[in-house]
Protein backbone atom coordinates (compact mmCIF):
# COMPACT_ATOMS: atom_id res chain seq x y z
CA UNK A 1 0.00 0.00 0.00
CA UNK A 2 1.40 3.42 -0.88
CA UNK A 3 2.03 5.89 2.12
CA UNK A 4 0.33 9.53 1.98
CA UNK A 5 3.35 10.89 0.84
CA UNK A 6 3.68 8.80 -2.02
CA UNK A 7 0.09 9.65 -2.91
CA UNK A 8 0.70 13.19 -3.00
CA UNK A 9 3.34 12.90 -4.86
CA UNK A 10 1.43 11.20 -7.68
CA UNK A 11 -1.00 13.65 -7.90
CA UNK A 12 0.07 16.50 -9.78
CA UNK A 13 0.48 20.23 -8.55
CA UNK A 14 -1.90 22.80 -9.98
CA UNK A 15 -1.79 26.32 -9.93
CA UNK A 16 -5.76 27.93 -10.42
CA UNK A 17 -6.05 31.30 -11.16
CA UNK A 18 -8.74 32.89 -9.87
CA UNK A 19 -9.90 34.98 -12.04
CA UNK A 20 -11.30 38.16 -12.14
CA UNK A 21 -12.58 38.91 -8.46
CA UNK A 22 -15.99 40.75 -9.61
CA UNK A 23 -16.67 37.74 -11.37
CA UNK A 24 -17.90 34.57 -10.32
CA UNK A 25 -13.77 33.38 -10.80
CA UNK A 26 -13.57 32.69 -6.78
CA UNK A 27 -16.54 31.11 -6.52
CA UNK A 28 -16.15 28.26 -8.49
CA UNK A 29 -12.86 27.81 -7.81
CA UNK A 30 -14.54 27.17 -3.71
CA UNK A 31 -17.23 24.86 -5.43
CA UNK A 32 -14.88 22.76 -7.20
CA UNK A 33 -12.79 22.52 -4.32
CA UNK A 34 -16.02 21.38 -2.04
CA UNK A 35 -14.98 18.32 -4.06
CA UNK A 36 -13.29 15.28 -2.38
CA UNK A 37 -12.47 13.72 -5.82
CA UNK A 38 -10.69 16.69 -6.59
CA UNK A 39 -8.38 15.80 -4.29
CA UNK A 40 -7.91 12.39 -5.60
CA UNK A 41 -6.97 13.76 -9.21
CA UNK A 42 -5.16 16.68 -8.10
CA UNK A 43 -3.18 18.94 -5.42
CA UNK A 44 -4.64 22.24 -6.46
CA UNK A 45 -3.42 25.46 -5.30
CA UNK A 46 -5.68 28.75 -6.16
CA UNK A 47 -3.22 31.69 -6.80
CA UNK A 48 -4.77 34.67 -5.60
CA UNK A 49 -6.58 36.68 -2.80
CA UNK A 50 -7.10 34.79 0.15
CA UNK A 51 -9.59 37.55 1.68
CA UNK A 52 -11.58 37.29 -1.57
CA UNK A 53 -11.52 33.16 -1.43
CA UNK A 54 -12.82 33.25 2.33
CA UNK A 55 -15.48 36.06 1.01
CA UNK A 56 -16.64 33.30 -1.72
CA UNK A 57 -16.65 30.20 0.47
CA UNK A 58 -19.12 32.46 2.54
CA UNK A 59 -21.59 33.79 0.77
CA UNK A 60 -21.44 30.21 -0.88
CA UNK A 61 -21.79 28.43 2.56
CA UNK A 62 -19.34 26.33 2.23
CA UNK A 63 -17.77 24.52 5.10
CA UNK A 64 -14.49 25.18 3.84
CA UNK A 65 -11.49 27.15 5.45
CA UNK A 66 -8.91 28.76 3.23
CA UNK A 67 -5.64 28.45 3.88
CA UNK A 68 -2.90 31.57 3.11
CA UNK A 69 0.69 30.24 1.91
CA UNK A 70 3.74 32.10 0.69
CA UNK A 71 4.58 29.41 -1.72
CA UNK A 72 3.17 25.96 -3.36
CA UNK A 73 5.55 24.17 -0.93
CA UNK A 74 3.51 25.47 2.51
CA UNK A 75 0.18 23.94 0.66
CA UNK A 76 -1.33 20.92 2.46
CA UNK A 77 -3.62 20.02 0.02
CA UNK A 78 -6.36 18.03 2.28
CA UNK A 79 -9.81 18.18 1.27
CA UNK A 80 -11.69 20.57 3.81
CA UNK A 81 -9.13 23.90 3.31
CA UNK A 82 -8.71 25.69 0.09
CA UNK A 83 -5.12 26.58 -0.33
CA UNK A 84 -4.64 30.00 -2.01
CA UNK A 85 -0.85 31.57 -2.60
CA UNK A 86 -1.98 34.39 -1.43
CA UNK A 87 -0.97 37.50 -3.62
CA UNK A 88 -2.22 40.38 -1.74
CA UNK A 89 -3.57 42.06 -5.01
CA UNK A 90 -6.77 43.42 -3.75
CA UNK A 91 -8.49 43.67 -0.43
CA UNK A 92 -11.68 43.09 0.27
CA UNK A 93 -12.43 46.74 0.63
CA UNK A 94 -11.64 47.33 -3.02
CA UNK A 95 -14.27 44.13 -4.12
CA UNK A 96 -16.99 45.32 -6.80
CA UNK A 97 -18.54 42.10 -7.30
CA UNK A 98 -20.23 42.50 -11.21
CA UNK A 99 -18.25 45.50 -11.84
CA UNK A 100 -15.53 46.13 -14.17
CA UNK A 101 -12.98 47.99 -12.67
CA UNK A 102 -9.12 48.57 -13.76
CA UNK A 103 -7.68 47.32 -10.26
CA UNK A 104 -9.51 43.96 -10.56
CA UNK A 105 -8.45 43.77 -14.34
CA UNK A 106 -4.90 44.48 -13.25
CA UNK A 107 -5.28 41.79 -10.51
CA UNK A 108 -6.62 39.14 -12.69
CA UNK A 109 -3.46 39.09 -14.47
CA UNK A 110 -0.97 39.04 -11.73
CA UNK A 111 -2.57 36.11 -11.02
CA UNK A 112 -2.56 34.25 -14.47
CA UNK A 113 1.48 35.75 -14.56
CA UNK A 114 1.99 34.19 -11.22
CA UNK A 115 1.19 30.62 -12.48
CA UNK A 116 2.82 31.07 -15.72
CA UNK A 117 6.09 31.79 -13.81
CA UNK A 118 5.51 28.68 -11.03
CA UNK A 119 4.85 26.68 -14.31
CA UNK A 120 7.93 27.61 -16.04
CA UNK A 121 10.31 27.09 -13.27
CA UNK A 122 8.65 23.67 -12.82
CA UNK A 123 7.32 24.51 -9.19
CA UNK A 124 3.62 23.22 -10.33
CA UNK A 125 2.53 20.78 -12.64
CA UNK A 126 0.09 23.01 -14.75
CA UNK A 127 -2.51 25.22 -14.85
CA UNK A 128 -6.14 26.03 -14.51
CA UNK A 129 -7.71 29.22 -14.88
CA UNK A 130 -10.99 31.05 -13.88
CA UNK A 131 -12.41 33.48 -16.56
CA UNK A 132 -11.02 36.96 -16.75
CA UNK A 133 -12.83 40.71 -18.35
CA UNK A 134 -11.74 41.47 -21.49
CA UNK A 135 -12.67 44.99 -20.67
CA UNK A 136 -11.27 45.25 -17.36
CA UNK A 137 -8.06 43.28 -18.19
CA UNK A 138 -7.47 46.10 -20.52
CA UNK A 139 -8.59 48.53 -18.14
CA UNK A 140 -5.56 47.91 -15.72
CA UNK A 141 -3.11 48.33 -18.46
CA UNK A 142 -2.77 45.09 -19.42
CA UNK A 143 -3.10 44.80 -23.23
CA UNK A 144 -4.09 40.88 -24.61
CA UNK A 145 -7.11 39.80 -26.41
CA UNK A 146 -7.48 36.98 -23.77
CA UNK A 147 -6.08 34.12 -22.36
CA UNK A 148 -4.90 32.89 -24.72
CA UNK A 149 -2.88 35.17 -26.25
CA UNK A 150 -1.38 36.00 -22.63
CA UNK A 151 -0.19 32.88 -22.33
CA UNK A 152 1.71 32.84 -25.55
CA UNK A 153 3.45 36.36 -24.83
CA UNK A 154 4.54 34.97 -21.29
CA UNK A 155 6.00 31.93 -22.17
CA UNK A 156 7.24 33.06 -25.41
CA UNK A 157 5.35 30.75 -27.67
CA UNK A 158 5.10 31.20 -31.38
CA UNK A 159 2.70 29.16 -32.41
CA UNK A 160 -0.46 28.31 -30.12
CA UNK A 161 -4.17 27.84 -31.14
CA UNK A 162 -7.54 26.78 -28.85
CA UNK A 163 -9.09 24.06 -28.74
CA UNK A 164 -12.51 23.56 -26.95
CA UNK A 165 -13.69 20.53 -25.38
CA UNK A 166 -16.84 18.92 -24.35
CA UNK A 167 -16.23 15.35 -24.25
CA UNK A 168 -15.17 13.53 -27.80
CA UNK A 169 -16.47 17.01 -28.93
CA UNK A 170 -13.18 18.47 -30.00
CA UNK A 171 -12.19 22.06 -32.04
CA UNK A 172 -9.47 24.16 -32.82
CA UNK A 173 -9.32 27.69 -34.06
CA UNK A 174 -6.97 29.03 -36.74
CA UNK A 175 -8.17 32.65 -34.97
CA UNK A 176 -9.87 33.63 -32.19
CA UNK A 177 -10.56 37.31 -30.62
CA UNK A 178 -10.05 39.13 -33.89
CA UNK A 179 -12.26 41.01 -36.18
CA UNK A 180 -14.48 39.00 -38.04
CA UNK A 181 -12.39 40.76 -41.21
CA UNK A 182 -9.18 40.07 -39.88
CA UNK A 183 -10.40 36.80 -39.36
CA UNK A 184 -10.53 35.90 -42.98
CA UNK A 185 -7.20 37.48 -43.55
CA UNK A 186 -5.49 35.06 -41.26
CA UNK A 187 -6.59 32.60 -43.33
CA UNK A 188 -3.67 31.56 -44.68
CA UNK A 189 -1.68 27.73 -45.72
CA UNK A 190 1.18 28.22 -43.21
CA UNK A 191 -1.05 29.15 -40.23
CA UNK A 192 -4.04 26.69 -41.03
CA UNK A 193 -1.42 23.60 -41.80
CA UNK A 194 0.24 24.85 -38.04
CA UNK A 195 -3.23 24.46 -36.46
CA UNK A 196 -3.70 21.13 -38.30
CA UNK A 197 -0.54 19.78 -36.72
CA UNK A 198 -0.87 21.50 -33.25
CA UNK A 199 -4.44 19.44 -33.26
CA UNK A 200 -2.92 16.21 -34.27
CA UNK A 201 -0.29 16.61 -31.65
CA UNK A 202 -3.11 16.96 -28.75
CA UNK A 203 -4.60 14.07 -29.97
CA UNK A 204 -2.52 11.72 -29.78
CA UNK A 205 -0.87 13.25 -26.28
CA UNK A 206 -5.21 12.36 -25.49
CA UNK A 207 -4.02 8.79 -26.45
CA UNK A 208 -5.90 8.93 -29.72
CA UNK A 209 -3.25 6.67 -31.75
CA UNK A 210 -4.74 8.13 -35.10
CA UNK A 211 -6.44 11.72 -34.97
CA UNK A 212 -9.40 11.55 -37.35
CA UNK A 213 -9.13 15.96 -38.20
CA UNK A 214 -12.05 17.28 -40.71
CA UNK A 215 -10.74 21.19 -41.47
CA UNK A 216 -13.56 23.86 -41.76
CA UNK A 217 -13.68 25.71 -44.81
CA UNK A 218 -14.23 29.92 -44.28
CA UNK A 219 -16.91 30.21 -46.96
CA UNK A 220 -20.27 29.12 -47.49
CA UNK A 221 -20.07 25.48 -49.50
CA UNK A 222 -16.54 26.24 -49.23
CA UNK A 223 -16.58 28.65 -51.83
CA UNK A 224 -18.85 26.81 -54.37
CA UNK A 225 -15.47 26.52 -57.02
CA UNK A 226 -14.45 30.23 -56.59
CA UNK A 227 -17.95 31.94 -56.99
CA UNK A 228 -18.22 32.82 -53.02
CA UNK A 229 -14.83 33.21 -52.30
CA UNK A 230 -11.26 31.61 -53.48
CA UNK A 231 -9.54 31.03 -49.64
CA UNK A 232 -10.95 27.58 -49.56
CA UNK A 233 -9.16 26.38 -52.49
CA UNK A 234 -5.99 28.63 -52.54
CA UNK A 235 -5.31 28.79 -48.91
CA UNK A 236 -7.19 25.97 -46.58
CA UNK A 237 -6.82 22.76 -49.58
CA UNK A 238 -2.84 23.49 -49.70
CA UNK A 239 -2.54 23.36 -46.24
CA UNK A 240 -4.99 20.08 -45.44
CA UNK A 241 -2.48 18.26 -48.79
CA UNK A 242 0.56 19.27 -46.81
CA UNK A 243 -0.88 17.66 -43.72
CA UNK A 244 -1.82 14.46 -45.45
CA UNK A 245 1.68 14.24 -46.84
CA UNK A 246 3.40 13.85 -43.43
CA UNK A 247 0.62 11.13 -42.47
CA UNK A 248 -2.16 13.43 -40.82
CA UNK A 249 -5.16 12.42 -41.25
CA UNK A 250 -6.76 15.24 -42.18
CA UNK A 251 -9.89 15.97 -44.63
CA UNK A 252 -11.49 19.20 -46.10
CA UNK A 253 -12.14 22.06 -46.44
CA UNK A 254 -15.38 20.74 -45.84
CA UNK A 255 -18.66 22.80 -45.96
CA UNK A 256 -18.95 24.12 -41.92
CA UNK A 257 -22.91 23.74 -42.04
CA UNK A 258 -22.49 19.92 -41.78
CA UNK A 259 -18.99 19.41 -40.74
CA UNK A 260 -20.14 19.44 -36.99
CA UNK A 261 -22.92 17.13 -37.06
CA UNK A 262 -20.11 14.75 -38.40
CA UNK A 263 -17.91 15.38 -35.33
CA UNK A 264 -20.63 15.00 -33.31
CA UNK A 265 -21.90 11.80 -34.90
CA UNK A 266 -18.05 10.33 -34.19
CA UNK A 267 -16.54 10.46 -37.86
CA UNK A 268 -13.58 12.95 -36.65
CA UNK A 269 -11.60 13.11 -33.29
CA UNK A 270 -11.47 17.16 -33.84
CA UNK A 271 -12.42 19.62 -36.32
CA UNK A 272 -10.34 22.72 -37.19
CA UNK A 273 -12.37 25.81 -37.19
CA UNK A 274 -11.49 29.11 -39.05
CA UNK A 275 -12.64 31.68 -36.64
CA UNK A 276 -13.96 32.09 -33.14
CA UNK A 277 -17.65 31.79 -33.66
CA UNK A 278 -17.44 28.84 -36.22
CA UNK A 279 -15.96 26.80 -33.69
CA UNK A 280 -17.28 28.26 -30.46
CA UNK A 281 -20.98 28.36 -31.50
CA UNK A 282 -21.40 24.53 -32.06
CA UNK A 283 -19.37 23.60 -29.43
CA UNK A 284 -21.34 25.71 -26.63
CA UNK A 285 -24.38 24.83 -28.33
CA UNK A 286 -22.98 20.98 -27.35
CA UNK A 287 -22.13 21.63 -23.77
CA UNK A 288 -24.80 24.69 -22.51
CA UNK A 289 -28.09 24.25 -21.97
CA UNK A 290 -29.89 27.07 -20.23
CA UNK A 291 -33.56 27.09 -19.18
CA UNK A 292 -35.68 29.67 -20.06
CA UNK A 293 -38.46 28.79 -17.63
CA UNK A 294 -36.23 29.22 -14.62
CA UNK A 295 -33.65 30.94 -16.18
CA UNK A 296 -30.59 29.20 -15.22
CA UNK A 297 -28.00 27.19 -17.10
CA UNK A 298 -28.33 23.64 -16.10
CA UNK A 299 -25.41 22.72 -17.87
CA UNK A 300 -22.24 24.69 -18.63
CA UNK A 301 -20.01 21.57 -19.69
CA UNK A 302 -16.82 22.06 -21.82
CA UNK A 303 -13.32 22.77 -21.32
CA UNK A 304 -10.77 25.09 -23.09
CA UNK A 305 -6.97 24.32 -23.72
CA UNK A 306 -4.16 26.03 -25.26
CA UNK A 307 -2.44 23.87 -27.55
CA UNK A 308 1.42 24.42 -28.06
CA UNK A 309 2.60 26.33 -25.11
CA UNK A 310 5.81 24.50 -23.06
CA UNK A 311 3.30 23.97 -20.41
CA UNK A 312 -0.72 22.94 -19.62
CA UNK A 313 -3.18 25.46 -19.48
CA UNK A 314 -6.77 24.44 -19.30
CA UNK A 315 -10.04 26.55 -18.52
CA UNK A 316 -13.44 26.66 -17.95
CA UNK A 317 -15.54 27.58 -21.60
CA UNK A 318 -17.31 30.63 -20.14
CA UNK A 319 -17.04 34.19 -18.87
CA UNK A 320 -17.03 36.09 -15.97
CA UNK A 321 -20.99 36.47 -15.65
CA UNK A 322 -20.75 39.58 -13.98
CA UNK A 323 -24.66 39.24 -13.40
CA UNK A 324 -24.13 36.32 -11.47
CA UNK A 325 -21.52 37.78 -8.96
CA UNK A 326 -21.44 37.50 -5.26
CA UNK A 327 -25.32 35.93 -5.47
CA UNK A 328 -23.84 32.06 -4.81
CA UNK A 329 -25.54 30.30 -7.77
CA UNK A 330 -22.64 29.86 -10.34
CA UNK A 331 -22.34 26.54 -11.87
CA UNK A 332 -18.82 25.34 -10.94
CA UNK A 333 -19.12 21.84 -13.66
CA UNK A 334 -16.42 23.70 -16.29
CA UNK A 335 -13.90 24.32 -13.33
CA UNK A 336 -14.48 20.80 -12.53
CA UNK A 337 -13.83 19.72 -15.81
CA UNK A 338 -11.14 21.82 -16.50
CA UNK A 339 -9.31 20.70 -13.39
CA UNK A 340 -9.61 17.12 -14.26
CA UNK A 341 -8.34 17.38 -17.89
CA UNK A 342 -5.68 19.93 -16.48
CA UNK A 343 -4.48 16.70 -13.75
CA UNK A 344 -4.46 13.88 -16.80
CA UNK A 345 -2.09 16.47 -19.37
CA UNK A 346 0.27 17.31 -16.64
CA UNK A 347 0.43 13.20 -15.47
CA UNK A 348 1.20 12.69 -19.00
CA UNK A 349 3.72 15.76 -19.94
Amino acid sequence: MSSPLQHCRTRPLLGISMGDPGGIGPEICAKALDSPAVYDLCRPLVVGDAEIMRDAVGFCGLGLQVRACGQPADAAYQYGAVDVLDLGKLPLSALRLGAVTAVQGKASFDYVAKVIALALAGEIDGTVTAPISKAALNAGGCRYAGHTELYGDLTQTADFTMMLAEGDFRVTHVSTHVSLREACDRVKTPRVLKVIELTHGALVHMDIAAPRIAVAGLNPHCGEGGLFGTEDEQEIAPAVAAARATGIQAEGPLPADTLFSKLRGGRYDAVVAMYHDQGHIPTKLMGFHYDAATGVWGQLAGVNLTLGLPIVRTSVDHGTAFDKAGKGSANPQSMLEAIRLAALLSRRS
